[in-house]
């Protein structure tokens, strides 16, 4: 919800991305945390649990090492999650990513990430 709040977004065909950083002092700020969410837009239940994993797979092949320490990232699948290609999700996600500036330059290593 917070990441909600933070004005943050950017959307592709495939998915939306929301980014929050955390302020110093909250509950694991040197760890990325992600969540998912589809709406009943995408279809019914089997349709919307099969966008989650292709949106978690998705993050899991380009998150680790890649992005800044001490985010929040809600990731919400589209009615074009379904259907689209593999690496055309993943490409949409690292291009959110880059224009929300949360790709990290490479000073603060490997981080731990949280779905």
């Amino acid at each position: 919800m917070a990441a909600a709040g933070g004005k943050r977004k950017w959307a592709t065909p495939g998915m939306v991305v929301q980014v929050r950083t955390r302020r110093p002092g909250e509950d694991g700020a040197s760890m990325v945390r992600v969540g998912f969410t589809t709406s009943r837009k995408i279809g019914n239940a089997v349709q919307r649990n099969r966008a989650r994993r292709r949106l978690r797979a998705c993050v899991d092949d380009v998150l680790p090492g890649r992005v800044k320490p001490g985010l929040d990232i809600v990731v919400i699948g589209r009615l074009g999650t379904r259907d689209r290609p593999f690496s055309a999700l993943k490409d949409d996600f690292v291009q959110c990513l880059k224009k929300l500036d949360a790709l990290d330059n490479g000073e603060h290593g490997t981080q731990g990430f949280t779905s």
